[in-house]
């Protein structure tokens, strides 16, 4: 179970760390079952705070792909299927797939399970991220660089703010990604943007536009997915090349859900307190419990990260990575 690692002394992560109900109504709900369970109850009383409130709001805000996303080009190697529920990218040697978000999102939470290519999938992009459009655009991207068979993905990170990115973390994962559905999430606020796999996060990116660095926070973005190929550098710097006797490669996608503020039909009531209301900001950040599973997943999985880059940056590190220690 998702919550099974959690105590009873870090309910109020549940906040954060389980579907990022990141509100007032969940604080509150999960307050309240503990004052009528008893105060400090057993692991019992967090799991079941986590069930309710997944079966009260996660369905909510879920999507079918129909009514969400358009599949923007790679013509029939795009398809959704299974009424809506699902949805698959294929590549093969004429034309990779893609799609993007009927909607355009500013601060929130963007969930999607990814089962990724299988086998031999070495040259191949799966990209999943929000990004705005133009010159001086806003991005955040989760990219999994495909390897051949038996050796990991590598799970690639970024964010670009007025066109500018460069801010690279890369990650092995600490399962198989094309055995089954895991969940990647970005939560995107005014203060940070966290990037979360399977409810654990991985990476923070704190605003720190008071030492002068862009952060996204004013232009809307869609969510766009692809399947590519990327042999000139994706596996091994380009060393190792697309094998197309393997083609089609496919990736599928299911279980998007989005809480957020959107451009067409505004902040959802239940999560706007939360972006607008400042006693609720230090809640939003990762507390003790959480800077713990962010160190382990930075210390045992990490396997680049540009603010220890010293080659790159010899005469010393962009002024945010001072700020994104944790």
């Amino acid at each position: 179970m998702a919550f099974a690692f959690f105590s009873s002394e870090v309910v109020s992560d549940l906040s954060m760390l389980s579907s990022s109900l990141l509100n007032t109504h969940s604080s509150a709900f999960i307050s309240a079952l503990q004052t009528q369970m008893g105060r400090r109850s057993s692991l019992t009383t967090t799991v079941v705070a986590a069930v309710l409130l997944v079966t009260m709001f996660g369905s909510a805000y879920s999507g079918n792909f129909f009514d969400e996303f358009d599949l923007t080009w790679g013509d029939h190697r795009g398809k959704i299927f299974n009424g809506g529920n699902m949805l698959s990218l294929s590549l093969d040697r004429v034309s990779g797939s893609g799609f993007k978000s009927k909607k355009e999102y500013l601060f929130g939470r963007i969930d999607m399970q990814l089962k990724l290519v299988a086998g031999n999938s070495a040259g191949t992009v799966t990209a999943y991220y929000l990004s705005s459009q133009g010159a001086t655009h806003d991005e955040i991207d989760f990219e999994f660089l495909g390897n051949e068979t038996g050796k990991p993905y590598v799970l690639h990170t970024n964010v670009f703010a007025q066109g500018k990115g460069n801010r690279e973390q890369q990650f092995y994962l600490w399962f198989d990604p094309t055995k089954n559905f895991h969940t990647y999430s970005i939560v995107w606020r005014p203060q940070h943007i966290i990037f979360l796999v399977d409810n654990l996060p991985i990476r923070v990116f704190n605003n720190a536009e008071k030492l002068g660095v862009p952060f996204p926070k004013s232009q809307p973005m869609r969510i766009y997915s692809s399947l590519w190929n990327a042999d000139d550098w994706a596996t091994r710097g380009g060393l190792v090349k697309t094998d197309w006797s393997k083609a089609p490669f496919t990736a599928y996608y299911r279980g998007f859900k989005a809480a957020a503020c959107t451009v067409s039909s505004g902040c959802d009531p239940k999560f706007k307190s939360s972006f607008t209301d400042g006693k609720f900001q230090v809640a939003n950040e990762l507390n003790a419990y959480g800077r713990r599973r962010l160190r382990w997943v930075q210390r045992y999985f990490m396997i680049y990260d540009y603010c220890s880059d010293l080659k790159r940056f010899p005469r010393g590190f962009p002024p945010e990575c001072k700020r994104s220690r944790v």
